[in-house]
């Protein structure tokens, strides 16, 4: 039995549990369809207890699934035994922050939209170094280089053979803050410069002439996952991170998204103006 489930395991517990009550099915009623004790699937629902591919698919076919492409998809889940590189951070870092490394290691596209950071995974380690300075209550300086270092690892998917597609839009608010000083702010902006010529990063920047836009006080994060239903929105907020996976608000956030992708500049205006801002520091 597990203490503490990860995200992802807490994840597949929830869509099964959608798929028993899409069928109208409570947990006793399904715990006999399937000849096991009713704590069984509350368990398994709640991500304490592991669940087998065969398994998930003989829930799936109780529970009357015809999407195949979901199913193979929890089946997937199911299966995984590998520890991901994030676990070593377990008793250093909150778990929240592990869990957005596992949703990030899985994603199959990533979309996110910005006001005034710039985004984790595209930050230097200086960068991100004074972000956690500015945290309150303050971070022990132990912590802090855990914290860049947790921040610096994350940013592998971007640098696979095969790197995750990454679509970031950047308010011209975060690119003219000066965080830890000229020097710093301008390796930032060079980063960016750098990273936008990386297969699979599109970086957009959303200028003040822009005026309002729908989502502005937020940091959205999008991942996609193998089917839109595993589509998971993070958002960074001061108490800590905050996951999101009913299907209205995937909806909502996918509109944000994509109305400030719409008045956004384009990919090489875009590179122009954070060129120039560097310049101009």
């Amino acid at each position: 039995m597990r203490s503490n489930p990860t995200g992802r395991q807490l994840r597949l517990g929830f869509e099964l549990r959608k798929l028993r009550e899409r069928a109208g099915l409570t947990s006793t009623q399904a715990s006999q369809l399937l000849g096991v004790k009713q704590n069984q699937v509350s368990n398994t629902e709640s991500g304490r207890m592991g669940v087998s591919p065969d398994r998930v698919r003989a829930l799936a076919c109780q529970y009357d699934c015809a999407d195949p492409a979901l199913v193979d998809a929890l089946v997937s889940m199911a299966g995984e035994r590998v520890r991901g590189w994030w676990e070593e951070y377990r008793a250093i870092l909150p778990a929240a922050l592990l869990d957005l490394a596992e949703v990030e290691h899985h994603a199959r596209r990533m979309r996110t939209a910005i006001t005034v950071h710039i985004p984790g995974l595209l930050q230097t380690a200086e960068h991100a170094r004074e972000v956690f300075r500015q945290d309150v209550p303050a971070i022990a300086p132990p912590e802090i280089e855990h914290r860049v270092s947790f921040r610096i690892k994350r940013q592998a998917v971007l640098f696979r053979e095969e790197p995750t597609p990454y679509h970031a839009i950047i308010h011209e608010a975060a690119l003219r803050m000066q965080l830890g000083g000229s020097a710093v702010a301008k390796g930032q902006l060079h980063h960016l410069l750098d990273m936008s010529e990386r297969p699979g990063v599109v970086i957009q920047v959303l200028p003040f002439s822009a005026g309002s836009f729908a989502g502005s006080g937020q940091s959205i994060f999008y991942s996609h996952g193998p089917v839109p239903s595993l589509d998971t929105v993070h958002l960074d907020q001061s108490h800590g991170p905050v996951f999101l996976d009913a299907e209205a608000q995937l909806a909502k956030y996918r509109v944000l998204i994509e109305r400030m992708e719409a008045i956004a500049l384009p990919v090489t205006a875009s590179r122009d103006f954070i060129h120039t801002i560097a310049e101009n520091l």
